[in-house]
Formats: C-alpha cells, sequence, structure tokens
C-alpha cells in the first residue's frame, strides 16, 4: 500500500487500458467530485489525486492501487 505518497511522487498503476504512470497531485482526505465522479475519501480512507503522463488527465485512486514508479 502507499500512504505514504506525497505530491510530485511519480507512481503506477493498472487501469482499463493498461499499465499507466503519472505524478500525484494531491492527497484527498474529504469526500469531493472529479468529472461528475463522487470521491469518498477521508482522513480515515485517503484517495490520492494522480496526474496521468500518457492522457494528461486526473483520476482519483485508492492507495492500494498506487505503487511508488522505479
Amino acid at each position: 500500500m502507499a500512504k505514504d505518497l506525497k505530491a510530485g511522487d511519480a507512481v503506477e498503476w493498472d487501469s482499463s487500458g493498461g499499465h499507466s504512470k503519472g505524478k500525484v497531485v494531491k492527497k484527498l482526505t474529504k469526500p469531493t467530485q472529479i468529472k461528475g465522479h463522487k470521491v469518498a475519501a477521508s482522513p480515515d480512507n485517503p484517495e490520492f489525486l494522480v496526474k496521468s503522463d500518457k492522457s494528461g488527465g486526473e483520476a482519483a485512486h485508492k492507495p492500494s492501487a498506487l505503487k511508488k514508479a522505479k
């Protein structure tokens, strides 16, 4: 799990389009919406806003879905 991530960290994850890489924009610790999608983040269950290197799009990911890129 990658709960110790911070803004600017390079990360990778598996997506429907294959393997993706990007950077952490910020840690989300309260409920929010991204592109109409409800993100149920909280201090006890944070999510990370990540910007994809390939598409430039941003999405929220659970810590368990992210790995620090090498």
